[in-house]
């Protein structure tokens, strides 16, 4: 701070001699020329006057150090004290003589052949038409200053040591006060009471580190308590693996031995995969791995601490991906799933028609080959057509327009498409409930009500019977599907929303369908913002419930 306080004083020296000296040359050398252009205007109004009594012979007696020249009207010099006439050239393009031909005098300056020397002429038309010029000689700019370079750099220096003592006096003065103020308790002594709002900005900047301290120390206990208990554990260790920070979770998960914080992470784990990333952390690169704990999935990160370019310990972090990876076996088993369904309609296909294409089919079979052709190629469209519905479902598509949709008349139409297959099975089919309107999509509704009730259908029992209900509670809409078929063991109940699921497989082949229908339910569910809810005991039948 001494230093800028220093610097700047001295630069608005400098800023100011340099000012000074500009203005003061300027009016100077301005004064200057001001005097020589008023001492030829006497001079030449004097001669003029003489010329015009006497006449041009009156040159000749003059003599002194400025120049007199006679310009004729046409341009020709009559005379000069200083040159041969008959070496100069005609002067009608001069400035001043254009002038003083117009205006009666004329004056201007002109530098000689070199920047040091300055000329003025100054001009007057007499009455016979001629033109009288006076000019002198002076000193230009360039010249004062070269003249008075030596004393002005002088001075200059003289004025440049009295500033610097000044602004290094000045910046001591002005930044003792502020060092001597003490931080922690900041006062001051009076001297200066410009720095009473320093003072008060310290103490409100003390009490708001002293805040931010509590406010930090509080952050604190509260991550730990979060890391403590959160599911995902992390480990701190330095270069040679010493633990410096741990959880719970990651003492647990690896069961380590001998505590936490101090102890030796090869002395304490067990597992030489862990080790092997935490030795490629430590060399400086990144690494990780899948561990597979019982049940669960875990996914090992290790990242290097470099701290001034190197390796002084790693941080391993470790993330519970059981479901990610649930999901991606799932995702598995459905492309398997999905390549089965679709091959075997397409190899009954392919094997009837390869049949009628050499003529191994007699004509009395070939209506019931045609037959099961058409049964296996809606059998392939049905299965397209439900994993289309999923995979919209799935991508949450905002080619859906939602409206006000009443569940109660909509039920009604889809049971009426199921009435003449419900009668095929002998199945009963009944409406009870009430209007209920939400807010929806009507084909997915309706396809999501359709499923639910063709599965009661197709696995009811002669005889039975399928009904559907619209309730409406409070904010909430429930519409349930109940039948009193077969039913689905406890065991298989939370797995009957898999894509391509069946708990009969035997069953499933005599009544048909793709396997994907309560998968679209549960789908088209969750685009509503609907939950599903099966209760169902074997034998006594199943009731599946939308909420929304």
């Amino acid at each position: 701070m001494t230093f800028k306080i220093f610097r700047n004083a001295f630069l608005i020296g400098i800023c100011v001699l340099l000012a000074c000296s500009a203005l003061f040359f300027g009016v100077m050398f301005s004064n200057y020329e001001s005097q020589a252009f008023d001492k030829l205007a006497i001079e030449a109004d004097y001669i003029a006057h003489a010329v015009e009594r006497i006449g041009p012979s009156y040159l000749d007696t003059l003599s002194g150090d400025d120049r007199i020249t006679l310009i004729d009207a046409d341009g020709t010099v009559l005379f000069d004290n200083a040159a041969d006439i008959d070496t100069l050239s005609n002067h009608l393009d001069r400035e001043e003589i254009a002038e003083a031909r117009k205006d009666g005098v004329g004056q201007s300056s002109r530098y000689s052949q070199t920047l040091l020397e300055r000329n003025h002429y100054y001009a007057v038309r007499l009455s016979n038409g001629s033109v009288l010029r006076v000019a002198c000689t002076q000193t230009s700019m360039a010249a004062m200053l070269l003249m008075l370079l030596t004393p002005f750099l002088w001075v200059t220096l003289l004025i440049l040591v009295l500033c610097g003592v000044i602004a290094f006096r000045l910046a001591k003065q002005i930044t003792k006060p502020i060092n001597a103020i003490d931080l922690d308790h900041p006062e001051i002594d009076g001297a200066y009471s410009e720095l009473q709002p320093l003072v008060d900005r310290l103490r409100q900047q003390n009490r708001t580190i002293n805040e931010q301290m509590d406010e930090l120390r509080l952050r604190q206990q509260e991550f730990s308590a979060i890391t403590e208990n959160m599911r995902e554990g992390f480990l701190l260790v330095d270069g040679k693996t010493s633990i410096l920070s741990s959880n719970h979770s990651a003492m647990q998960l690896l069961q380590l031995d001998g505590g936490g914080a101090g102890a030796n992470l090869y002395q304490s784990c067990r597992r030489e995969e862990v080790l092997r990333v935490v030795d490629t952390a430590l060399s400086g690169n990144h690494d990780e791995l899948l561990l597979c704990l019982d049940e669960s999935t875990w996914q090992v990160v290790a990242n290097p601490v470099i701290s001034s370019g190197q390796v002084v310990g790693a941080v391993i972090i470790f993330i519970d991906v059981t479901e990610r990876e649930q999901r991606e076996a799932l995702r598995r088993e459905f492309s398997a799933n999905v390549s089965h369904e679709l091959k075997t309609p397409l190899t009954s296909i392919s094997g009837f028609a390869e049949l009628m294409k050499e003529g191994l089919v007699p004509v009395e079979k070939m209506r019931e080959f045609s037959g099961d052709i058409y049964r296996e190629s809606r059998r392939l469209i049905d299965l397209i057509d439900d994993i289309i519905k999923l995979s919209r479902l799935d991508e949450d598509s905002s080619l859906f327009t939602r409206e006000m949709v009443d569940l109660y008349p909509l039920a009604g139409q889809v049971l009426e498409q199921l009435r003449a297959a419900a009668s095929r099975q002998n199945v009963t089919l009944s409406l009870t409930g009430r209007h209920a309107e939400i807010e929806g999509v009507p084909h997915l509704l309706s396809e999501m009500i359709y499923n639910l009730c063709d599965n009661a259908i197709k696995y009811n029992v002669p005889g039975g019977k399928v009904t559907v209900s619209i309730e409406k509670s409070g904010t909430q809409t429930v519409l349930r599907v109940s039948d009193t078929g077969i039913g689905i063991p406890y065991a298989h109940q939370n797995r009957v929303f898999e894509r391509f699921y069946r708990v009969d497989k035997s069953h499933s082949k005599d009544v048909g369908g793709t396997g994907l229908g309560l998968s679209i339910v549960k789908h088209a569910a969750q685009y509503h913002g609907a939950r599903v809810e099966l209760k169902s005991e074997p034998g006594k039948g199943s009731t599946f419930s939308v909420i929304f």
